[in-house]
């Protein structure tokens, strides 16, 4: 008789070593309850189906998966039911607000900006804010002068001042817009301003706008967004370089006569010439607005007749070099300007414009006592 009962509580399926626990599940398997260990749980309750089994079973052991009842995630799909069915009602039940429109939110952030946009900026103490100025190496490499680690050997070289003191270590934090610097006793242009070389063909005339509708030099830099304008001029049928930039004291400077910056001219004229021409333009040639005079002059070249001759003088007068070898006797044919200061020609093409170097920059302004 004992074998016998425990073969029928083992018949149900697989046994349970322990007497009483078989009885437990017969009665309860008997009641139509699950065992403990088949028993599944729902995070928000039995919405799609029965507990016992069935199709919510299943959907409620993916939520008990992601979640279990501790917790986890509580969404219409977990629960087992359609949006529409039970499942939605009991989540509308818990008090979950709608979302916002994105046109609240907007004017929400709008409002908050409005807010904070007018207030006075608080400014921190310098022990807890950024250090004023930029370092120097960093505006050295912006301004040209190569990569921070070779800026920086520059610093270690003792090739680098800044307003006529020599830096002798890094990490030196400097204001570009205030604070003069220089390498190799250059000063280099750290602030926005720009310079330009061009060399202007015959024809183009020495203003930025032309209410003609001629060629002129601002047909040259049309895409610049910062303003420039030219150094002096030419005319317009002399050919040569020509500087642009919006460096107002530069240009200044550099067409004042008490700086006396050179200007070097070859010019085509017809010979044959005497000799004390060069002497004669230097004395100084009687023209209707006075007196112009030459700094250097020399015959570069001579081909029969055609000679080509370069004349070098400070003056900034209109027509200035024609008028003077036309007044001795020799009109000109063909002018071209091949330096203006330091700053040479080179072999730049007609109409084409090039940024200046750094060093050129420089020069220029040693050229001024900038």
């Amino acid at each position: 008789m004992r074998s016998s009962g425990r073969n029928s509580s083992s018949g149900g399926g697989k046994g349970n070593h322990r007497g009483a626990g078989n009885k437990r599940d017969d009665k309860q398997q008997r009641a139509g309850r699950p065992r403990p260990e088949e028993r599944r749980y729902d995070v928000g309750g039995s919405a799609g189906g029965d507990e016992r089994g069935g199709r919510g079973t299943s959907g409620a052991r993916g939520a008990a998966a992601r979640g279990g009842a501790k917790g986890g995630p509580r969404t219409g799909a977990s629960q087992g039911g359609r949006p529409g069915g039970k499942g939605s009602g009991q989540q509308r039940g818990r008090g979950q607000a709608p979302a916002r429109p994105r046109e609240y939110d907007a004017k929400i952030e709008e409002r908050n900006r409005a807010r904070y946009d007018n207030k006075p900026q608080v400014k921190t103490p310098k022990t807890f804010g950024e250090q004023e100025g930029e370092r120097l190496q960093k505006v050295l490499a912006r301004a040209g002068m190569g990569s921070r680690r070779a800026c920086e050997e520059l610093i270690d070289q003792a090739r680098v001042e800044v307003n006529g003191k020599v830096v002798m270590e890094q990490g030196l934090r400097v204001d570009p817009e205030k604070d003069e610097i220089k390498v190799d006793g250059l000063t280099v242009a750290t602030q926005s301003y720009l310079f330009f070389a061009l060399n202007k063909p015959a024809g183009v005339v020495s203003t930025m706008e032309d209410p003609d509708g001629r060629q002129c030099l601002g047909d040259y830099v049309t895409n610049r967004e910062t303003r420039l304008f030219h150094v002096g001029r030419l005319d317009t049928e002399t050919e040569g370089i020509i500087l642009l930039t919006n460096h107002g004291e530069l240009a200044h400077r550099l067409t004042h006569p008490r700086y006396g910056v050179t200007k070097t001219y070859l010019a085509a004229v017809q010979g044959p010439l005497p000799r004390d021409l060069g002497k004669r333009l230097k004395d100084g040639i009687p023209l209707e607005d006075g007196y112009a005079r030459a700094d250097h002059f020399r015959v570069v070249e001579n081909t029969g007749k055609n000679y080509l001759v370069e004349v070098t003088l400070h003056e900034g007068r209109k027509h200035i070099v024609r008028r003077m070898l036309s007044e001795a006797g020799f009109p000109v044919d063909k002018l071209v300007r091949t330096h203006f200061g330091p700053i040479a020609l080179g072999d730049q093409k007609s109409g084409w414009l090039r940024r200046m170097t750094n060093t050129e920059v420089g020069m220029l302004m040693r050229e001024v006592d900038l």
